[in-house]
């Protein structure tokens, strides 16, 4: 039963990720057709890099703290890809 509450909670850490990057898309659409200017748009995407970062990481731990070792290894690349930047 536990396993099944570690899936559900990662299924809701990925749909906050995937719903984080088609906001991001959404600025960049808008900005593509003049609806909003660079500066705004700039702006706006970055008030959620940081939530984006922290979620991914939140992922990655609670992946490794759970045991899912084949899932962690997964989420590292793009964990270690946000670090450096």
């Amino acid at each position: 039963m536990g396993d099944l509450y570690v899936w559900l909670l990662s299924f809701f850490f990925i749909i906050a990720l995937i719903v984080i990057l088609v906001f991001q898309l959404m600025c960049l659409a808008d900005l593509e057709f003049d609806y909003i200017n660079p500066y705004d748009s700039s702006s706006r995407i970055n008030k959620v890099i940081l939530p984006e970062y922290i979620t991914e990481a939140a992922l990655c731990v609670f992946f490794l703290a759970t045991g899912h070792w084949c899932m962690s290894l997964l989420c590292i690349p793009y964990l270690y890809y946000n670090v450096r930047l």
